[in-house]
């Protein structure tokens, strides 16, 4: 009877386990694997290009040329402040001669003050995912660096706890 009862608790204990350890990959999956195919990953910190790309999304930027960035494309550059903040900003005009885009916040009533030349441009945002960077704020800081160690360690007991009751049941 014993026996009985330790492998569904066994079982149960692995499949929370698991479970933990796919929660966790699930949720760095979007900050890793588009790294690895070139693309920079940014978190929204402002509502200039709302509602397009609203506050708190994950924005996807790919290295591109330049001169081949079309009118209404959205593109990531560098700011001119010392802060050296990141601007996701929309491509009103491409001045391929002087070498500098036009571009302007969707939510901003006037194009920005200066152009931006081709040496400060990241690349061109290739797809965004709305308040995933709440998330991606959260993992690769302190906390959630703590936190995602934490269920990993969760989930590695579980498996062993799940082992030593497997061993006992098999002694039995």
């Amino acid at each position: 009877m014993k026996a009985q009862k330790r492998r569904p608790l066994a079982a149960a204990l692995r499949i929370l386990g698991t479970f933990l350890l796919v929660l966790v990959v699930a949720a760095c999956l979007p900050l890793t694997a588009p790294r690895l195919l070139g693309y920079q990953i940014y978190s929204v910190i402002s509502g200039s290009m709302e509602p397009a790309i609203p506050t708190g999304s994950l924005v996807y930027i790919q290295g591109c040329e330049p001169a081949e960035v079309q009118e209404g494309e959205v593109i990531a550059f560098y700011g001119t402040g010392e802060g050296g903040a990141i601007i996701t900003h929309r491509v009103l005009e491409n001045r391929v001669l002087m070498g500098e885009f036009v571009t302007k916040g969707d939510a901003n009533p006037q194009e920005d003050l200066t152009p931006v030349p081709y040496a400060r441009c990241i690349g061109r945002a290739a797809y965004s995912v709305p308040h995933a960077g709440v998330l991606a704020e959260f993992l690769t800081g302190p906390k959630g660096k703590l936190a995602a160690g934490g269920i990993i360690l969760g989930a590695v007991v579980l498996q062993i706890l799940a082992s030593v009751l497997d061993r006992q049941r098999h002694r039995s």
